[in-house]
């Protein structure tokens, strides 16, 4: 077979499409329209319009002008942070080992089209329906459209369907389907793109859903009271409105989403690709890193260091001793028939010759040996295997692996080669033992004659002491996951300053149940010789016990720990199934990248949280205070317009705050979300902004004698400048608050809010808006009040960060499904409805918000 040449794969796809099921675009229609989405908003609009036609003209322009206003920043922003992850998806690639005009080369899955003949390996997802025309050994999952946990084995003439992984052996087939066209694509365009809610998601809708509870309450007050009062049907319908809105985040999605953006962009510069933006505040929330060691901790950079025979003495370069039958025994150069990084760099060290091994090639050539039949590796049996003839048509079985899976199977192994293995392990050394059956003519991996050992290097990573130093500030405990051999993870441990607190085996966790095994991991930091069912157990277990959980790997076995953890982590060049499970990808397999994405995610995090509390601690109270007013008043405290072009002004100047800086302090633990925080913030510091709103009601009226558009200028500029700058004080947990520098940005929105506030009454269309300009010395007891206020809250502030909160009792967390590969959408993965993870909520009671 040749295969397709670019030239008719790029006809053929001008005609079939590319290999997607669906694109990840920025559609301007379909932010606009999520903007549009608010009730309350669409009950201003309508409210608006009978004004319009009732006589109340200005006012319902006023509030239709606001509104627009409103809807456009939202829009401004959200658009924005789309086209962010629409540029985040195009760095996201996944490729597919294709022929094409009888060359076997590499090409992006979107690229395949009806025809191609395509290459299938070892962790593979199947890019597109394969009609396959060889398949040996060939197993596939098939769980993610059949449900069916157990591989399914594919012969030639079987086709392997598209979204499936290649669980063992290898295939070549010819495309028969791509994209929608193809059993999987059907499901996955049928189900559309609805994702799980994360923690994160679920507190930021708890919050808006208590915010919501206290507007309907005021509304519902409002409109009775102003109706028992005498007051017109719509200037109680809209001014009861304008407090819903002006109580309710109209822009927490924009805040949260510009947040999440501007976190993406900045995690981007740093080699860091988060596939789903609200996977950045699950990264921040990371307590315990469970990782491999092979090119995260150790520079994947193998040498040969030697190889020796059974009693250690060096290999002479024999045709029968190990380094010889090791080079025979690994994949061709450039075979893609493994796709695992550790093994194929192995392969890789063994193909490229001696090295430092003391093994002459002399006139050497391995192609001289017609290989007769193979059996990969797999994480199993810790084996590879080959039957091969030489040149003399003597025919020799050769395994390699592991040198406890492959020492089992010999039939005598002298002490001397067991204790060899143990002290070269003990030196920190990575082992291969290579043994052989002669005169087989069948592939048969039993009484072997122990041949010697093959002698690896990985030197540790040069900065990896300080990157894992950095994770501990973090409050981050890191633990190893490896399938080497026990005193090779202490070993390295030792080498880059990981405190080993105990080591478990795969074996002595199988025996233990979960119970034990709970017990069992604070007191474990490196489990060794462990299968990928026991990785993901162990991530499992871990993550029962109550702590956020992440998982760092990039080879197939890692695909179930990755799928377990509550953030998988996966790097760019790692296999196709690593990095379908994964949450976040990395550009560059190191601890320091991770650190930052961290970091990053705590910043997000924190910023988000001092919108939240902006919301309860002033804006609320504002709001209660117009209510209250309205009741005793015999005007209106606020017109409705006023009340929105104040909630206009006030969400202006708070779009800066994901910029803002954050304070060491606040990144150095993960955080929660904490409902109940918010809840009694909104309580302290609700009731003492109102009751500077009180104040000033009772000085405008009784000691200056306000006419009601005097009272109202007063009000708008003292309500927007009491419940903007309070920003200061509750963006830290420091006290005083100016010791904590704010971004420039921040100090810039917050300083052209007020000055806009300060401004309107004084302009042109002040009477157009009801407001009046205001005396020098209003203006003077404002500042008084506002000075007055934030002190207040400075210190009250401080009592409540030191006050305890209340015990609440702590909930597991709810354990996700798992996530199974899909197909591609511009290179990227996506997971239909069905086969999302479902993600589970944070515990109560896990940390403060603040």
């Amino acid at each position: 077979m040749t295969g397709l040449t670019d030239e008719q794969a790029a006809a053929v796809r001008a005609e079939a499409g590319p290999n997607a099921v669906r694109s990840h675009r920025a559609r301007p229609v379909a932010v606009l329209l999520r903007q549009l989405r608010s009730p309350l908003l669409m009950l201003l609009l309508v409210a608006a319009t009978v004004s319009f036609f009732v006589g109340e003209r200005t006012d319902a322009v006023v509030i239709g002008v606001i509104v627009a206003l409103s809807v456009g920043l939202g829009f401004a922003n959200e658009y924005r942070a789309e086209r962010a992850v629409e540029a985040l998806h195009e760095h996201l690639r996944s490729r597919a080992r294709v022929l094409r005009g009888g060359a076997l080369v590499e090409r992006d899955v979107t690229e395949l089209v009806p025809g191609d003949v395509v290459e299938l390996r070892l962790g593979a997802v199947v890019p597109a329906d394969v009609e396959l025309a060889e398949a040996r050994d060939l197993e596939c999952d098939e769980s993610v459209l059949t449900g069916e946990s157990l591989p399914v084995r594919r012969k030639a003439g079987d086709t392997a369907l598209m979204g499936t992984v290649v669980t063992a052996g290898t295939g070549t087939g010819t495309v028969s389907g791509t994209g929608a066209r193809t059993a999987f694509g059907a499901i996955a365009a049928g189900l559309g793109e609805r994702h799980a809610e994360t923690a994160f998601q679920i507190g930021l809708r708890r919050f808006s859903g208590l915010l919501v509870s206290v507007a309907a309450a005021l509304t519902a007050g409002v409109f009775a009271t102003n109706l028992v009062m005498g007051r017109p049907l719509l200037d109680a319908m809209l001014f009861s409105l304008a407090i819903a809105v002006g109580v309710t985040p109209q822009l927490l999605p924009a805040v949260v989403t510009t947040g999440l953006a501007t976190g993406s962009r900045r995690l981007t510069r740093r080699k860091v690709l988060v596939k789903r933006l609200v996977a950045i505040e699950d990264l921040g929330d990371v307590e315990v890193l469970f990782t491999d060691k092979t090119g995260t901790l150790t520079q994947a950079g193998i040498a040969l260091r030697q190889a020796v025979r059974p009693d250690g003495t060096p290999d002479p370069g024999d045709p029968r001793g190990p380094f010889r039958l090791g080079v025979l025994c690994a994949d061709p150069p450039g075979s893609g028939a493994l796709d695992d990084a550790l093994h194929d760099a192995l392969d890789r060290t063994l193909n490229a010759g001696p090295r430092g091994a003391g093994a002459a090639m002399g006139e050497w050539r391995p192609e001289s040996w017609r290989r007769l039949d193979a059996k990969p590796f797999d994480h199993g049996r810790r084996m590879a295997s080959v039957l091969v003839e030489d040149p003399a048509g003597e025919s020799l079985t050769i395994v390699k692996g592991a040198p406890e899976a492959v020492l089992a199977r010999c039939r005598e192994v002298p002490e001397e080669s067991r204790a060899l293995a143990e002290r070269l392990f003990a030196e920190g050394a990575r082992l291969v033992a290579v043994a052989t059956r002669p005169g087989a003519r069948e592939l048969v991996e039993s009484d072997l004659d122990l041949a010697g050992f093959l002698v690896f290097s990985d030197p540790p990573k040069p900065g990896v002491g300080e990157a894992l130093r950095r994770l501990a500030a973090l409050g981050i405990t890191v633990k190893i996951l490896t399938g080497d051999h026990p005193a090779v993870a202490t070993g390295l441990c030792g080498k880059i300053g990981l405190p080993v607190a105990g080591v478990l085996t795969g074996e002595e966790v199988e025996r233990l149940d979960d119970a034990a095994l709970t017990d069992a991991l604070p007191a474990t930091t490196v489990f060794a010789r462990v299968s990928p069912e026991q990785k993901a157990r162990i991530v499992g277990v871990q993550r029962n016990g109550g702590l956020d959980v992440a998982y760092l790997g990039d080879g197939v076995n890692d695909a179930l720990a990755l799928h377990r953890a509550d953030v998988g982590i996966s790097v760019d060049t790692g296999a196709d199934v690593a990095r379908d499970a994964a949450d976040v990808v990395l550009l560059e397999k190191d601890l320091g990248v991770l650190a930052d994405g961290i970091v990053e995610g705590r910043r997000i995090f924190a910023n988000t949280v001092k919108y939240l509390l902006m919301g309860t601690a002033s804006n609320v109270g504002n709001m209660f205070s117009a209510a209250a007013a309205s009741a005793v008043l015999p005007f209106l405290p606020m017109l409705p317009s006023q009340v929105l072009l104040n909630n206009l002004l006030y969400d202006a100047g708070q779009l800066a705050i994901p910029a803002d800086a954050v304070d060491p302090e606040q990144i150095a633990r993960p955080a929660r979300f904490d409902l109940g925080l918010i809840r009694r913030f909104m309580l302290v510091f609700g009731p003492l902004s109102s009751m500077f709103d009180l104040a000033m009601f009772a000085l405008l009226l009784r000691a200056f004698h306000a006419a009601p558009p005097l009272f109202r200028a007063s009000w708008f500029v003292e309500s927007l400048a009491t419940q903007t700058l309070v920003i200061f004080i509750v963006r830290t947990r420091r006290t005083p608050f100016w010791r904590s520098r704010p971004a420039t940005a921040l100090v810039i929105a917050v300083g052209a809010v007020v000055a806009a506030g300060v401004a309107l009454p004084y302009t042109p269309f002040a009477s157009e808006l009801g407001l009046a300009p205001v005396p020098p010395a209003i203006l003077a007891v404002i500042a008084v009040v506002l000075v007055v206020y934030l002190a207040l809250v400075e210190v009250a502030k401080r009592r409540f960060r030191t006050a305890p909160a209340p015990r609440v009792r702590r909930q597991p967390p709810h354990r996700r499904v798992h996530r199974r590969a899909t197909p591609f959408s511009r290179g990227l993965p996506v997971r239909p409805a069905g086969v999302r993870a479902v993600r589970r909520r944070a515990p109560a009671g896990r940390g403060r918000a603040g």
